[in-house]
């Protein structure tokens, strides 16, 4: 009996598969199937690739590229490199200027310094112009070397605090320096480019019709007051503006700068302002009690509340004058009690 064994349905006899199995045929097919199985290979495992790289990319928090493109994201912004090496570039240039500079120049043009003028370092440098001062302004030799850029071998022995202390000591002393240079011919030409400038800003009152102002000080003394702005035209003060200027002190330009100035260059002094403004209701001007217990006239509307009290001083004065003037004439003469 023939050894026989059952072949699953389905599937071919392997002894038929080898019985018809051509090794010419097969030798010919070997080469284009491993070309194709290879390039298959390739493409499969290039895939796989690119899906794990974007599955780690998204992952790891990132967006995908299709995604990324669609955002917008990994297109180049126009002039994103040019801007970087411009921003670059200015970076570089204010640093140098910044390092070239003087510290009296840093500090000049500071934000809210603008009142202040360049002291010559000849200037500072002159020990009769600094009398007095060295009591006044705590770390005075530290601060003094710094405002003239002169490295001090025991700057590496203050703590952060005390370098702190003497920066602000530091200003305070450029201000008071800064207080009696302007009185100079030197500081005086320094403060007049600013005036012409417009540097000091301009009276807020209307009728003065933007006259420029100049800064001064109600007190001498440091810490005291702050600075203030003065209007040539109607000889009132005003507060400054800005809000970087209305903590500046006003020792740092003192109570004589404006005025003297005004002396020295007199064809900047403009005339006083005449117009003062009328308060009016529906077209009526109001009844002000002060003019009429000064005996005023409408003529007296028009007149400001320094021009009254000096014209009530002058009345006063004449008034006087007449007393005198009647008192010798009804006293009785020598004659008169001789006779008696």
């Amino acid at each position: 009996m023939a050894d026989t064994a059952a072949t699953p349905p389905g599937r071919a006899d392997p002894k038929q598969d080898n019985f018809f199995h051509d090794p010419a045929a097969e030798a010919k097919k070997r080469p284009e199937e491993i070309e194709s199985r290879t390039s298959a290979a390739k493409s499969t495992g290039a895939r796989d690739k690119d899906k794990d790289q974007r599955t780690a990319y998204a992952g790891a928090g990132g967006t995908p590229r299709r995604e990324a493109e669609k955002l917008g994201y990994d297109k180049p912004k126009i002039g994103e490199e040019e801007e970087s090496d411009t921003d670059s570039e200015a970076s570089d240039v204010n640093t140098s200027d910044d390092e070239d500079s003087s510290w009296i120049t840093w500090f000049c043009t500071l934000k809210g310094n603008e009142f202040f003028c360049e002291v010559d370092e000849d200037y500072i440098q002159d020990d009769f112009n600094l009398s007095g001062l060295a009591s006044q302004v705590p770390y005075y030799d530290y601060a003094l070397d710094l405002i003239l850029d002169v490295e001090s071998p025991n700057d590496d022995m203050l703590t952060e605090e005390q370098h702190e202390m003497v920066e602000s000591a530091a200003e305070m002393l450029y201000g008071l320096i800064h207080a009696r240079y302007i009185l100079t011919s030197r500081g005086m030409n320094a403060m007049l480019e600013k005036y012409k400038n417009v540097h000091f800003g301009r009276c807020p009152r209307t009728n003065c019709g933007g006259q420029p102002c100049l800064p001064v000080g109600t007190s001498d003394i440091p810490r005291t007051s702050t600075a203030k702005t003065y209007c040539p035209k109607c000889s009132d003060l005003y507060y400054t503006r800005n809000k970087y200027q209305s903590n500046m002190d006003g020792a740092y330009f003192g109570t004589t700068f404006p005025h003297l100035f005004l002396m020295t260059f007199s064809y900047l002094k403009p005339p006083k302002c005449t117009q003062v403004y009328t308060p009016r209701i529906f077209g009526f001007r109001i009844h002000d009690p002060t003019v009429a217990a000064s005996g005023g006239t409408s003529a007296t509307l028009n007149l400001t509340a320094r021009e009254l009290q000096e014209r009530e001083q002058q009345q006063r004065v004449q008034a006087r004058e007449q007393q005198k003037a009647v008192a010798p004439a009804s006293a009785p003469t020598p004659a008169a009690d001789g006779a008696l």
